[in-house]
């Protein structure tokens, strides 16, 4: 897995030279990704954020976009001095400049020995923005961008997006106030080339490892929908795993429908809920499963709050927080519970197996003493189990210090 992190020049469009940070996979083989930079410059964070996809498989390269002022900018968010000098390089930077060095690294990666040509982008903060207008105006195979400043006031640019656009909002991002996020909301939902993912709790730079307002909860997940998103535009051959995931998800529990759930699974598919053994095996099991015992006793307040997701070639494991409150009989989780009205939170983990583009099996996890004691039925005070606290560190993994049930033991 070792990276091979370096420094290049690339001819720019208009002449001379920009420095660049090059990242190359470990395997010599991979598609390539322009990572556009906040506005510190290519620093240590940018070059961090190039090395973790390098070692998943792509070639990154981190253009310097404030070469024509100053070249090699690296600054911290660390100091009132640096803030000072970042806004005003970002201030000082050609926009439309800026994105044919974006373009011109894309040429670049394009012409790498061992690039696959494809070629995507990803972009934080001001990169966020240019991601956006770099997929509007130069057409890459794909973008990404997270928490973009100002993508609000240049939303006719839209019209010009013609490959996939992945942008992650921070719902409490002052850059991006609420008013903001609508208009991108209004403007972009109904784009089938946009994909929008809101972080209502996060602010600006939830993203960035080591700032102030770093949540690594969040910036896991943004990441991991990000990887996804490249494998699937990138390097997949075949159909998204977390397409065919997510419509059986929808089938469940949105449009309740059993047959169209079991279409998205093989004739001799299989799902085990592990702690109660409850599920089904092969077509006429299953269909009388959800039919009678799982999707009508699903409680109308359920949600499900994700935390990771991991894909592999057959394979994708969601992890997650899952939310209800046991106003209905839930022989799926609950056999034999009459309703206890009591509000339930505890993580749970599906391992989903894949075969010929439809789900195989499931296998799902989730701690069934949690459950117990949150609906009154164990007595946590006097048995080591944890409640909904156990979901709360999950999301959260400070909040809830550790070692409690030792500490009471001893």
């Amino acid at each position: 897995m070792g990276v091979r992190g370096e420094r290049v020049s690339i001819r720019a469009r208009d002449g001379g030279e920009l420095g660049a940070y090059l990242a190359r996979p470990a395997g010599g083989r991979g598609p390539g990704i322009v990572l556009i930079q906040e506005i510190f410059g290519v620093n240590a964070v940018m070059r961090s954020v190039a090395d973790w996809y390098a070692k998943r498989g792509f070639f990154v390269v981190c253009p310097d976009l404030f070469w024509r002022q100053q070249p090699g900018v690296d600054l911290t968010d660390r100091t009132d001095e640096e803030w000072q000098r970042a806004f005003a390089f970002m201030k000082g930077m050609d926009e439309g400049k800026a994105l044919e060095d974006c373009a011109a690294t894309m040429e670049f990666l394009r012409g790498l020995e061992g690039c696959t040509g494809k070629v995507g982008c990803a972009g934080f903060c001001l990169g966020g923005r240019l991601a956006y207008l770099f997929v509007a105006r130069h057409h890459p195979d794909c973008g990404v961008g997270y928490y973009g400043v100002g993508i609000e006031t240049q939303l006719e640019e839209a019209k010009g997006i013609r490959a996939p656009l992945m942008l992650h909002i921070a719902g409490k991002d002052s850059y991006c106030p609420p008013a903001a996020q609508a208009a991108i909301h209004k403007a972009l939902d109904s784009n089938p080339y946009v994909t929008l993912h809101d972080y209502p709790d996060q602010d600006h730079a939830f993203g960035r490892s080591g700032g102030k307002h770093y949540d690594a909860a969040a910036a896991e997940l943004a990441d991991l929908r990000s990887l996804e998103f490249f494998v699937r535009h990138l390097a997949a051959a075949g159909p998204s795993l977390s397409q065919i995931w997510e419509e059986h998800v929808r089938h469940e529990f949105a449009a309740r429908d059993t047959e169209a759930t079991l279409a998205t699974m093989v004739e001799d598919a299989y799902v085990n809920h592990v702690p109660v053994l409850t599920g089904g095996v092969g077509r006429a099991q299953l269909r009388k499963f959800y039919s009678q015992r799982f999707i009508p006793m699903m409680p109308p307040d359920t949600e499900m709050t994700p935390v990771s997701r991991t894909i592999g070639a057959d394979r994708l494991v969601d992890e997650m927080v899952f939310r209800f409150t046991h106003t209905i009989k839930m022989d799926w989780m609950l056999p034999g519970i009459p309703p206890t009205g009591r509000r339930v939170e505890v993580p749970l983990v599906v391992i989903v197996h894949f075969k010929e583009g439809k789900l195989a099996h499931e296998h799902i996890y989730w701690d069934q003493a949690s459950v117990l004691a949150q609906i009154g039925l164990l007595d946590s005070r006097s048995l080591p189990v944890a409640g909904a606290e156990s979901a709360a560190k999950v999301l959260h993994p400070s909040s809830i210090p550790s070692n409690e049930l030792i500490l009471r033991a001893d």
